[in-house]
């Protein structure tokens, strides 16, 4: 990579990076971007990863729906994925011949460990002949139980799909809610919530609008239900980015995990953001040494057991099919 366009880079994040932090992030962009193309990979990067990471070595940055979509696609020898455990599962299901690395196997999920496979037979035992939809921030041992998953771009379009009059469907209570506001089918739901987005309260959003007139409040579905009802738009993380994109409000507040309104502002260079900063620690355990480390050692590589990977591929695979 050339000075050139490492200057390219920091020009773009320069307003949410300082400079003295890009003196030190430089070099290992330059060694990370030069060694992805000697190993033949691809580096995948969820919203919630840091501006240096989401713009600086990621060839795809995007939600976990478009990631998983990404990942089925690619023709990389390797798939690094930075973020969370279940979305470099998620990864390895839709691309099973593909090697998946994850830089620090620790990056776990409050919503994915709120729920184990043995919960979700229990579930389906007490409710026989229910379906079951997971929200795709679950493990793979969970999807295998599953009958198809979803994000919150697409939850209340795949419940619709089913043709049933109820659905189980797990883990996120919060985003449960959301969904049953908007269908008539009845939700069954499990008590999981995000650690991040259940930190946000409806009063807190309230004291922001007092303190910045005219501010727009987009939530996100995980977020508990007074926030939703205090904000101007509640929609996916896609859904968050494509309004900011084309609404371009003077000021705005994204109620979500802080450093995607660092990375949203990017690309968004006239609006002007208002920050509560709840960070998600698992997110922040994926650092620039740690992509560099796992990338050139081939380490935390994601192994599945083959008859979870081939049940769990199936719900998965549906959820790819109904799309957004």
């Amino acid at each position: 990579m050339t000075s050139q366009n490492l200057d390219r880079i920091y020009e773009k994040i320069s307003s949410v990076v300082p400079e003295i932090e890009w003196k030190f992030h430089a070099p290992i962009i330059e060694k990370i971007n030069k060694l992805k193309k000697e190993k033949d990979a691809v580096i995948l990067a969820h919203n919630y990863q840091t501006p240096e990471i989401y713009h600086g070595v990621a060839d795809i940055s995007a939600d976990s729906l478009a990631l998983a979509l990404e990942a089925a696609k690619t023709k990389a020898k390797i798939i690094v994925l930075c973020g969370v455990h279940f979305m470099a599962e998620t990864a390895k299901l839709m691309n099973p011949s593909k090697k998946v690395l994850i830089p620090d196997m620790q990056a776990g999920c409050s919503l994915a460990e709120s729920i184990t496979g043995q919960d979700v037979r229990m579930l389906k035992e007490k409710y026989p002949g229910v379906p079951v939809v997971s929200y795709v921030n679950t493990s793979a041992e969970v999807k295998a139980e599953t009958d198809i998953c979803c994000t919150s771009a697409n939850a209340v379009k795949v419940v619709e799909s089913l043709g049933t009059d109820k659905v189980i469907f797990l883990p996120d209570h919060y985003l449960a809610n959301y969904v049953q506001k908007n269908t008539k089918v009845k939700i069954i739901s499990w008590q999981g919530t995000c650690m991040v987005h259940e930190k946000f309260t409806g009063k807190e959003v309230e004291d922001i609008r007092k303190e910045n007139p005219g501010i727009k409040v987009i939530a996100h579905p995980e977020c508990p239900p007074d926030v939703i009802s205090a904000s101007d738009f509640a929609g996916s993380t896609s859904s968050m980015v494509k309004y900011v994109k084309e609404k371009q409000p003077k000021k705005v507040l994204l109620v979500t995990e802080c450093t995607m309104s660092d990375n949203v502002q990017v690309e968004n260079p006239n609006v002007q953001f208002v920050k509560p900063c709840n960070l998600c620690p698992h997110m922040k355990k994926i650092t620039l040494n740690k992509i560099y480390d796992c990338l050139k050692n081939e380490t935390n590589e994601i192994k599945i057991g083959h008859n979870i990977a081939e049940m769990a591929r199936k719900s998965v695979l549906r959820m790819a099919e109904i799309g957004r």
